[in-house]
């Protein structure tokens, strides 16, 4: 039988805000070389069935798994192994999204030295519309003890 999590607190839950500006949708699109005018024409995307510029499903998802990292860097050293993601509306230039995370279920695997970590996430946006819902698989192990801060 495996240990309890040594690193992660099961129903940890977590969050952040993205606010989608037309400039950021635009450039992100361009980084990711997603040229679908969507996110880049105005005119077009005016006359389209959402009405405005959308983001890029890249973008949301990028900062939606970005997240993790982020979150579990500040104590661990955390390397995600599996995304499950699902587009259910489209992010709107203008709108600010609500990035959360809940750790769902975690336990020590002695042969990866950290705790196997599984979690469910919503992004909504300022209406409190789901825009997108994901689960994860990510490893979080202890940070090296070199790469604690000594000042």
């Amino acid at each position: 039988m495996n240990a309890p999590p040594r690193i992660v607190t099961i129903g940890e839950t977590f969050s952040s805000t993205l606010t989608l500006s037309a400039d950021s949708v635009k450039t992100f699109a361009t980084l990711v070389n997603d040229l679908n005018p969507l996110h880049h024409d105005e005119t077009y995307a005016a006359q389209s069935r959402f009405g405005g510029l959308i983001a890029s499903g890249t973008q949301p998802t990028a900062h939606f798994m970005a997240l993790l990292a982020t979150h579990f860097s500040t104590y661990a050293q955390p390397l995600g192994l599996e995304f499950d993601i699902k587009l259910k509306r489209a992010a709107h230039a203008g709108d600010t999204l609500a990035m959360t995370w809940r750790v769902r279920d975690a336990y020590w695997k002695p042969s990866l030295n950290g705790d196997l970590t599984h979690l469910d996430g919503t992004v909504k946006n300022q209406r409190g519309e789901v825009a997108v819902v994901g689960t994860s698989t990510i490893l979080v192990m202890p940070k090296p003890e070199a790469s604690v801060d000594t000042l």
